[in-house]
């Protein structure tokens, strides 16, 4: 059975620890990188990089992520939602920052997340989430909603989830929930040919998707990797840049 994967990993420099932080996320469709430090209490510096994107367009959303300069650190990864446009950032570059910015204003010297999404079956699937090695969230899917356990079940993975967890989680919990929701929105993509496309839908839905850019942001075929049997394989380009020995 096929099976969509994500790997986050998240590291801070232990010559410059709590200020320099770096993260990873790689899964079948995409491979982002972000380079985080803190000063002061404030965000000093964020790049990001695209080694792998499914749209050319994709790598020029990084200089979106400038508009977090100066701000504050928060602990809920979530946050940074409310402090730029998410449609005219890049979706994952953008998450990938609110999780490195929380696991600084958090003090963590590291953090991993590993998610797994098997092809759904008539629409049903179990996607689950280990955190730092340890399983953390298993969920009964039925296409868009979650069927259980409790607290989840009756909870639909699209708009409103985010309101919900961040009313009704604890920060650590609702931040493992909302990556997970996201894992198990775009895990559909594995049953759709999308190296037929020519370019963005125009969707407004993020950076490569506003009306103006679709057109001109043009499919990457062959950008889309299969993980199935090589889990080991996720964010292995990654490691010395993690390390900050790259």
């Amino acid at each position: 059975m096929p099976v969509f994967r994500r790997r986050i990993l998240i590291k801070t420099d232990p010559l410059e620890a709590g200020v320099h932080y770096r993260a990873a996320l790689e899964d079948d469709f995409h491979h982002f990188r972000v380079d985080l430090v803190v000063r002061d209490g404030r965000i000093v510096s964020l790049r990001g990089e695209a080694p792998r994107h499914p749209y050319s367009l994709c790598p020029s959303a990084a200089d979106q992520l400038q508009l977090l300069i100066g701000t504050a650190p928060d602990a809920s990864a979530h946050a940074v939602m409310r402090l730029v446009d998410p449609g005219q950032q890049c979706t994952h570059l953008l998450e990938l920052s609110g999780l490195a910015i929380a696991a600084a204003a958090r003090a963590l010297p590291q953090r991993r997340y590993d998610i797994e999404v098997p092809l759904r079956v008539e629409g049903r699937t179990q996607a689950t989430l280990d955190r730092d090695g340890t399983r953390l969230l298993a969920w009964d899917v039925q296409d868009f909603d979650i069927e259980g356990p409790p607290p989840y079940s009756g909870i639909g993975l699209r708009q409103g989830m985010a309101r919900w967890a961040l009313a009704n989680l604890s920060e650590d919990m609702a931040e493992a929930a909302l990556v997970l929701r996201r894992c198990a929105v775009i895990s559909m993509g594995k049953n759709r040919p999308l190296d037929a496309q020519k370019h963005a839908r125009p969707t407004s839905a993020c950076f490569a998707q506003q009306q103006e850019r679709a057109p001109l942001a043009l499919r990457q075929v062959g950008s889309t990797w299969n993980f199935t049997w090589r889990p080991d394989q996720l964010c292995r380009d990654d490691q010395a840049w993690m390390d900050f020995k790259a």
